[in-house]
């Protein structure tokens, strides 16, 4: 009959315990009034206990810190801290002692050890301890995987291991949406307007820290969230920036391309990247968090082959009498183009000038400014359209209505310029 040897029992005690921020001590105070029958027997407990505020007894919250309880939460974006020691209960001396430390995601396995050289050697009643940080970067499953191996006194290596096992949770629910500007002026690409909202979906309140946009190389951002208070810059949120667990907040940015980019029209077109958000936030005693947004992307608005745009307009000018307009041409396709403008006259507006005159030839992504002369037969607000565009080499005709609004009023008015 085949016996199997005992077990053999491990010199060295692994003992792993993640360092987390304390809480502030709370208690449910209990009182009564004075001519109950206990008189001032609770009040008088509460004065007591250390753990009250002096002056302020009923209050819940004490002067005291109190370690955590359990494993508690941890969420994306932050800082997963643990305490790793390894302790001699035997009373023998073990030698060439390696402690490693990896931490196993859904996709990869990091080594997070401060140092991977073995101790020489530990005696009896000492310890090896180790701090390790992870800035969490992924959700779900994760498991800290801390390995011990370590030579006896008689020789024989010895080898064991442990699994920590626990999830990483999604502390903000993120939304973006994105609004062309209806009318720009000074390029040929229009401004871009991104709206996103940030949800608290955690059990706990946060400061948002800091919320801005990183704009890609081809966009400049402007920030739309605070406002100009007495010569001081004022956030819309007001002074405390606290987001309470499941509410929303809404942040707002402009975009605008660069000048590089925006006087090439067949650069900024399909699919292109905006930026992506960086945000930072902090919880219980400052804990701090962060999280950066993949690169956000919005599909930019088509033009078609021929793009009509205002450099300059005034917006009120007189009754009959002849105003200036600047336009803008520019060739959004892949081959060259030979234009030749026709100029219709409406029931309200009309040219001033040759219909029918040739512009030449526009290479693909250049574009030519036209200085154009109209005058208004009717008050009030007017539609400037009626333009017509037409490729002599494809003979085909683009047409260019409500291009932009005019109010027009009695010569008698003074126009303010």
């Amino acid at each position: 009959m085949e016996v199997n040897p005992p077990k053999q029992e491990h010199l060295l005690a692994l003992k792993v315990m993640r360092l987390t921020k304390p809480t502030l001590f709370t208690n449910i105070p209990v009182t009564c009034e004075e001519k109950d029958l206990p008189g001032e027997l609770f009040n008088q407990l509460m004065r007591d206990d250390p753990s009250t505020v002096n002056g302020a007894e009923i209050l819940m919250l004490g002067e005291m810190l109190t370690l955590p309880q359990n494993f508690g939460n941890i969420f994306l974006g932050e800082t997963f801290s643990s305490y790793i020691s390894v302790h001699n209960d035997s009373n023998q001396v073990v030698k060439d002692i390696l402690v490693k430390a990896d931490l196993q995601t859904s996709s990869q396995r990091l080594n997070l050890s401060a140092s991977n050289a073995a101790v020489a050697e530990l005696k009896p009643d000492c310890c090896i301890d180790d701090v390790i940080h992870h800035e969490v970067k992924e959700i779900g499953t994760h498991i800290l995987v801390c390995a011990v191996s370590y030579t006896t006194q008689g020789g024989e290596k010895m080898y064991f291991r442990k699994f920590f096992k626990f999830q990483v949770l999604k502390p903000l629910d993120v939304k973006t949406k994105f609004y062309n500007a209806e009318s720009d002026l000074s390029s040929v690409t229009d401004e871009v307007f991104l709206e996103a909202q940030i949800q608290n979906i955690t059990t706990s309140p946060m400061f948002m820290e800091k919320v801005s946009l990183e704009p890609s190389i081809m966009y400049n951002v402007a920030e739309l969230n605070s406002v100009s208070q007495a010569g001081e810059c004022v956030t819309t949120f007001g002074s405390r920036a606290y987001l309470q667990p499941m509410d929303t907040r809404q942040y707002l940015y402009c975009l605008k391309p660069k000048k590089e980019f925006a006087e090439k029209a067949g650069i900024i077109k399909g699919v292109t990247v905006i930026g992506k958000l960086d945000i930072v936030w902090k919880t219980n005693l400052g804990e701090r968090g962060r999280l950066q947004t993949s690169q956000l992307q919005r599909m930019a608005p088509g033009y078609g082959d021929v793009r009509l745009s205002l450099e300059a307009i005034p917006d009120t000018v007189n009754l009959e009498e002849p105003f200036h307009i600047t336009c803008k041409i520019t060739n959004c396709s892949e081959r060259t183009m030979d234009l030749v403008l026709e100029m219709c006259n409406t029931n309200s507006l009309h040219w001033c000038g040759i219909s029918g005159r040739q512009l030449g030839k526009l290479h693909p992504s250049s574009s030519l400014c036209l200085a154009l002369t109209l005058l208004s037969s009717v008050q009030g607000l007017q539609s400037v359209s009626g333009l017509r565009l037409t490729d002599t080499f494809l003979k085909r005709t683009y047409e260019y209505d409500d291009i932009a609004q005019v109010c027009v009023v009695s010569s008698a008015i003074k126009v303010e310029s």
